[in-house]
């Protein structure tokens, strides 16, 4: 059974893992905005997260200042999937963390392989 939510509930279960990173690692993450929406786009309709940007490893230089990388979290397929809040906090902060990995170039692959896909 999926569970009922309040959009501003959810928000704060992603703060909540935005919080959770440690220090030193939250430190490194500049320039990257962290977005709810609703559903995911409609060709990938169980898509939970969604890193767009440039990973730190591709970047080149010190160049003029880019727009924020983005981080989208999927607020409906989360909720879908999950069936009891402690699974819903779970993996909010596995998708958090997921796509928080990707800005720091790590591949799908690595992320398995370390429990955050």
């Amino acid at each position: 059974m999926p569970i009922e939510m309040e959009p501003a509930e959810f928000d704060a279960l992603v703060e909540r893992a935005l919080d959770d990173i440690p220090d030193e690692i939250a430190d490194l993450v500049n320039n990257v905005a962290v977005i709810v929406e609703a559903e995911p786009p409609a060709d990938d309709p169980d898509l939970l997260g969604l890193y767009m940007g440039v990973a730190l490893t591709e970047r080149w230089g010190t160049g003029p200042v880019a727009l924020p990388d983005q981080i989208f979290v999927f607020r409906g397929p989360l909720l879908r999937m999950c069936e009891t809040p402690e699974e819903l906090v779970r993996e909010v902060r596995i998708t958090v963390v997921h796509e928080i990995a990707h800005h720091f170039g790590i591949d799908d692959d690595r992320l398995h392989a370390l429990g955050y896909a």
